[in-house]
Parts: structure tokens; sequence; C-alpha cells
């Protein structure tokens, strides 16, 4: 039998299609993302990636098309049967809950796995130092900057061993120094073997992380590759980015490469 846990996943969709009414609002689509990458869904408002994305995470049922993990139709799972196959789901709006500490937060999903209890707090702890929340640990919800919020969401997330991420609009109500803090936890997380998809309307700063895109304009794929293929293209330039977008690349820090080194040799191991 072949050992599962060293396959390379892809999740896909196919041929996806939404009407609301008589407005089609995605109209044939196709992408996928592999562990170990970052893909992004960019678009102007009304492209129809976010109705895209929703249909990938569960939330929305196309009209037709599938998705898929590893051939294996999802398309009608909801978003906890999609936590059961292994991809989390991070939403725009703040999801901690608000009452209970930021701990409480993360071992609230921790209990909810196969995990024993000694296991379960070393995890925790692990997340905690890995997510820099130790010196907040013990704050409620309410009391977290946005910053902070962020990376115990995420950090929340990983509680499952996710094999992908769906990160909804993640540079969204942080200010300039958490989306850098942020850019660098996503960019790490590639490294633990995780796939990794991001719709955002901050176009600059998520092409500075993935690894590729896929640009939808009135709801289908326009165009895709590498950021520095849409950041050239003239149709995406026109349609989209500004005759004078300059595309800034994310660049690891010597503390992000020996994070990475590290989780890929544990991934190996």
């Amino acid at each position: 039998m072949a050992d599962t846990d060293n396959m390379v996943m892809t999740l896909r969709t196919e041929g996806l299609v939404k009407r609301y009414g008589k407005r089609t609002v995605v109209n044939k689509v196709d992408f996928h993302v592999k562990q170990g990458e970052i893909v992004g869904l960019l678009g102007p408002n009304g492209a129809g990636k976010t109705t895209s994305f929703y249909m990938t995470t569960g939330l929305v049922v196309p009209n037709e098309g599938r998705v898929t993990l590893n051939d294996i139709d999802i398309t009608n799972y909801p978003v906890y049967k999609h936590a059961r196959a292994g991809i989390g789901y991070l939403p725009q709006e703040a999801s901690v809950f608000r009452q209970m500490s930021v701990e409480d937060n993360i071992m609230a999903v921790l209990e909810m796995t196969q995990l024993s209890h000694e296991e379960q707090l070393r995890e925790l702890e692990s997340l905690i130092k890995e997510f820099r929340l130790t010196k907040v640990r013990k704050n409620m919800g309410t009391q977290l900057s946005g910053g902070e919020r962020r990376r115990t969401e995420i950090a929340r997330c990983l509680a499952i061993n996710p094999k992908f991420v769906m990160l909804d609009e993640p540079f969204a109500g942080v200010d300039p120094v958490a989306v850098a803090d942020i850019q660098h936890i996503v960019w790490r997380l590639k490294y633990r073997n995780i796939g990794i998809l991001i719709t955002d309307h901050n176009v600059r700063d998520t092409l500075a992380i993935i690894d590729r895109g896929y640009l939808l304009f009135e709801g289908k794929i326009l165009f895709s590759g590498k950021p520095e293929e849409l950041a050239s293209n003239p149709v995406v330039r026109k349609n989209y980015l500004t005759d004078n977008f300059q595309l800034t690349r994310f660049t690891p820090t010597e503390e992000d490469e020996q994070a990475a080194a590290a989780a890929a040799a544990m991934h190996r191991d």
C-alpha cells in the first residue's frame, strides 16, 4: 500500500459555475493548489474570486463543476467535513472566541483531535511558541490586536494538522507591521508541506508572497502564472493592475530560513 503521508496532495476545481438567478458570477473556473505552495485567487470586485474561493471551502455549492481532493469529490462537503479531510479555513471576520483566552482558543480545537491530553498540551506549547503568543496567552480574545488575533487564528487552524489552509482576506483589518508578520507566517507554512490558497483585495501584499496566481475577470480565469508573469502581462495590467504597479517580492529573513529548514527536515522524518 502506498504511503499516503508522503504523497503530495492536490486540491482542484474543475469547471466551477455559480449562478444567482439569471446572472452567472462564476463561469467554468479551473484552478488547483498542491501541498507546499502558496496560490492566490485575484481579481477586481465582482470578478467571481470570492465566490470561487467559497465554493472551494464548502461555504457555497456550485451549480456545475466539482471540487476534488486527490481525485475524491468533495464538492458537497460542508466546512466541517473539509476540516476532517485536512482543509483548514480562516474567514476574513474575526473567528477567535472572544471570551476565551488565547491558549483556551487553541486548546478548544486540540481537544477535538485524537491526541492524548499530554500530546495536546505539548502541541499547545509548541504552537504558542511558534506564533509568538507567549506574552498574550492568558489574554481574552477581546484584548488582542489585529495581528495577535490573526496569529491566534492561524495557530488554532494548525491544531488540526491540515494539509491545506484557505486564507480569506488575511491582510484585511491589520496594520502594515502585522501584514509583514502574516507574510512571514504564511511563507513558513508551505515548508510544513501545507498548501495555501489566498484570496485578498490587497494585491501588492498578496503577489509578494504567492508562488502562483489566478486572475479572475467577469467570472472567468483571465490569466494565470507566477507573480512576475502576472505583473508584466499587459492584459493583467490593463484590467487589474495599474501601469505604474511595481512588484515587490517577499524576502525571507534568516529566522524564516532556519524555521523553514527545521520544518522541512521534520516533514522528511
